[in-house]
């Protein structure tokens, strides 16, 4: 089946972003969040940047020499590596590909950005190139400048290959002095983000919402991901890991006009929906 996906893949263009976020006009408060492309995402949290998952490759998978034997992305990145702004973090949920693709992490090596991890999966990276790296477990907390981050359990798997079944996978909270945002990483449903709410609201949400068809035992359906959000007690959902690669069966549009249709009279809370969608707020 993946033979026969490459080959159609190679007769098929990258399509272009449906937009591309203007960085340059983010203030150093507040929050600001733009999507990049499947789970990565670009967060300034009052100055402090954060990059999630960063996949900015056109195929992820398997090196063999200068081939890549994997998945062509749909579209593009909704901005290039050259014209990202420096993360102060990349945070890493779990070693697939999709979500922990080296060829970007290795362009993104700087000794001013810091990388957290799940456990076990820092092997993957050259280390000393980087800041700091820090492996964390669920349950376990870090501070990074002036972000706590604490991972926590969730509903999905992290071996990269058939055999690594050892490496972790993890969601996160982080916490600032003034905001809490979630990101949710890859996972099934689970009734792990109830762990999460405190007196205190979560901003933002970044949850998954696609590739449930027929994986639903591994990844969460947009009306899940919306109800895990909720028992976060968060306000405001960014949906992620959908529109980039073909990873399942369910159309191309179905996961956001899903989660748009669950989301009720509450719209609003669904504000980025396409890939380059930028979103901003303050307390």
């Amino acid at each position: 089946m993946i033979w026969q996906r490459m080959a159609e893949d190679r007769k098929r263009s990258v399509e272009p972003s449906p937009g591309t976020p203007g960085f340059a006009a983010w203030r150093d408060e507040g929050v600001h969040a733009a999507w990049i492309g499947h789970s990565t995402v670009l967060l300034r949290i009052d100055g402090f940047t954060i990059l999630t998952d960063p996949v900015f490759s056109t195929r992820i998978g398997v090196g063999i020499g200068p081939v890549t034997v994997g998945m062509k992305r749909i579209v593009h990145p909704a901005v290039d590596l050259l014209s990202l702004p420096t993360p102060d973090l990349i945070l890493l949920s779990h070693a697939h590909m999709d979500h922990f693709d080296l060829p970007s992490l290795r362009a993104l090596e700087n000794p001013r950005t810091a990388v957290v991890t799940a456990a076990h999966t820092s092997d993957l990276l050259r280390v000393k190139r980087y800041r700091s790296v820090q492996e964390l477990k669920w349950g376990e907390s870090c501070r990074v400048g002036p972000a706590a981050i604490r991972a926590f359990e969730v509903n999905h798997w992290g071996a990269r290959v058939r055999t690594d079944v050892h490496r972790g996978y993890n969601g996160y909270l982080i916490e600032t002095e003034h905001y809490r945002i979630v990101f949710g990483g890859d996972t099934a449903y689970t009734e792990s983000f109830r762990g999460i709410r405190t007196a205190k609201p979560v901003d933002l949400a970044i949850m998954p919402i696609g590739a449930y068809n027929p994986w639903i035992h591994a990844h969460c359906n947009p009306e899940q991901a919306l109800a895990m959000a909720g028992h976060a007690g968060a306000e405001f959902v960014l949906p992620v890991h959908h529109q980039t690669f073909k990873l399942s069966s369910e159309p191309y549009r179905e996961p956001i006009e899903r989660l748009v249709l669950a989301s009720g009279p509450d719209t609003h809370r669904i504000p980025i929906r396409d890939i380059g969608d930028e979103f901003h707020f303050s307390n």
